[in-house]
């Protein structure tokens, strides 16, 4: 009797151990499909979080690009302004050599050395690309020539052409700083 006591302790503890390694089985399963669950959603938060840093970072770049050209813009108008306030420095050099009786009269080596200061500073305003408006002979074009006056010309190739410069104007390549005040003549039979 021993025996099959001893042979129903078997049985039982191997059923036992049957239904341990089941739930321990069964167990699990649970825990691996929470697992995945736990990833599935660890994948959807980490792909939310990549997709809103690219968002970020191509805003920041669109950022960095608008801020760069609103500071070009500030620059290239403060150098408009800055090259502006030159003008009457050089209407003053204009109207110095213009009068050519006072100029005539003067030291040389002194209208040199203020001949010399005029040429730097029109090499640093073409340095910046400034160059001067203002050409006698030169056929008139409104974007650049503001006409004072009309003046009759005998000789029909000088109609619409300027006939005098009374102030000189300035341009860069693509902008018109001040247009040079100018005659124009108008050819008449």
């Amino acid at each position: 009797m021993s025996k099959k006591k001893n042979e129903t302790n078997n049985l039982e503890d191997t059923e036992i151990q049957y239904e341990n390694e089941y739930v321990e089985e069964d167990g699990l399963q649970n825990k691996l499909k929470s697992l995945r669950e736990e990833l599935k959603a660890a994948k959807l938060q980490s792909q939310e979080y990549l997709t809103g840093w690219q968002k970020e970072r191509a805003s920041f770049a669109n950022y960095k690009a608008t801020e760069e050209k609103k500071r070009t813009e500030r620059v290239s108008a403060l150098k408009t302004t800055l090259i502006s306030d030159f003008f009457p420095v050089l209407d003053s050099f204009d109207m110095a050599f213009g009068n050519k009786e006072a100029w005539e009269s003067v030291d040389q080596n002194w209208r040199t050395g203020i001949e010399y200061i005029h040429t730097q500073l029109m090499n640093t305003l073409e340095h910046y690309g400034v160059s001067a408006v203002g050409t006698v002979g030169v056929l008139f074009d409104p974007m650049i020539h503001e006409p004072v006056s009309i003046v009759t010309v005998d000789d029909e190739t000088q109609d619409e052409h300027i006939q005098s410069v009374i102030q000189r104007g300035y341009q860069t390549s693509d902008t018109v700083l001040r247009p040079a005040k100018v005659t124009v003549g108008k050819y008449e039979n």
